[in-house]
């Protein structure tokens, strides 16, 4: 067993050195056949028409932000419990982040507070599906479409989850994946833009493309960006593709050990609620507790690495202290959001973990209870 148990970790070994050594005897290191390869397998994979390789999710927010028209002068609903990459691709479009309170039991954006937000200004309306969970986005999509708003699904976290049988990221407008090297599969870096309309796909192919529609002219019909992909990113992605099918059992082998084991303990450690309608992917397996900060501290140690849940973003002192940001409304209630971060706690859960270094983990939390 380890001395350290990292609280997640990639599962790279010798398959992404073979398709890395594709793209080293090819030659071609940006966007090329691996990269039409890894997007033809994520279209597989979500349903999506359209898939759009970027360099990282926070690219990819930004071209769909752009792409459906966002700017000055609109607001932008995300959750308040999110990673800030939500909020900061919005204000890097120029809009203003309003803040949503969370579901109490998905820490997903609340549908119910997501009516009292949305106002005359409202352009987009940012569901992020959390910790491999999830949104509600059969009333999301209700709302969204009574309203006349746009939907743009940060699916970071969302790789193979299903909500009623469709894929995260594919039910609003426009959505995106990433693949960070944390996340439930890595490229290292590097984002995905899914959509099924040809014409937001192509404003967002632009966007990343120096605002060309193809690649290899130097005529730009719009102003755009770099957001590249790599043949490297795409040879890690493809491999990794290639396992998901055991990252996906394997994470559900821990989340179901981990619940089962730690049953017990229920009213000291509890398991998170899982939407009957959502078929998850445990990116982390989470668990909340009044004794969070002590058991923190307890198990780290024992060599035992944990992870808080987000800051809400309320409270972020970059957006509290910025006089730019003062738009933002940090102001309002969250004390639910407040609750949830004081009692969240996400546990060792990567592909590699043991058994051996499971069971130590669910010792060592009866050891301090």
């Amino acid at each position: 067993m380890r001395d350290f148990i990292p609280q997640i970790e990639p599962w790279i070994d010798e398959a992404e050195l073979i398709e890395l050594k594709r793209v080293i005897d090819s030659t071609y290191v940006t966007e090329n056949i691996l990269t039409e390869e890894f997007e033809s397998m994520i279209r597989e994979l979500t349903g999506a028409k359209y898939a759009i390789a970027t360099t990282n999710g926070s690219a990819a927010l930004f071209c769909c932000l752009k792409a459906l028209g966002v700017g000055p002068g609109d607001s932008v609903i995300v959750p308040n419990i999110t990673f800030v990459a939500t909020t900061n691709a919005v204000i890097l479009a120029g809009a203003r982040p309003i803040l949503c309170e969370v579901d109490k039991d998905t820490f997903c954006l609340s549908p119910e507070d997501l009516r009292k937000k949305i106002s005359s200004d409202t352009k987009v309306i940012i569901p992020v599906h959390l910790y491999g969970q999830s949104a509600d986005m059969e009333s999301i999509m209700f709302i969204a479409k009574e309203h006349g708003i746009k939907v743009l699904e940060d699916a970071a976290q969302g790789v193979g989850v299903m909500f009623n049988g469709k894929h995260t990221g594919t039910f609003g407008d426009m959505g995106i994946l990433s693949f960070y090297g944390n996340k439930t599969i890595t490229c290292g870096e590097g984002g995905v833009i899914l959509t099924d309309s040809k014409e937001l796909r192509d404003k967002s192919y632009q966007l990343k493309n120096h605002g060309r529609p193809i690649k290899g002219t130097f005529k730009h019909d719009t102003v755009g960006y770099n957001f590249a992909f790599t043949e490297m990113q795409a040879a890690i992605g493809i491999s990794q593709l290639k396992k998901l099918g055991r990252i996906k059992q394997k994470k559900k082998e821990i989340y179901d050990l981990y619940c089962s084991r730690l049953a017990p303990l229920t009213g000291k450690l509890d398991a998170i609620y899982v939407d009957p309608r959502c078929s998850p992917v445990w990116w982390f397996t989470s668990f909340l507790t009044d004794n969070k900060l002590e058991l923190k501290e307890f198990l780290f140690n024992k060599g035992i690495q944990t992870r808080d849940f987000f800051f809400p973003l309320h409270d972020q002192p970059c957006y509290k202290h910025d006089k730019r940001l003062v738009h933002i409304n940090i102001a309002d209630d969250f004390s639910l959001s407040e609750e949830i971060y004081s009692k969240g706690i996400s546990l060792p859960s990567s592909y590699n973990l043991t058994i051996e270094e499971q069971e130590y983990i669910i010792k060592s939390i009866f050891d301090f209870f």
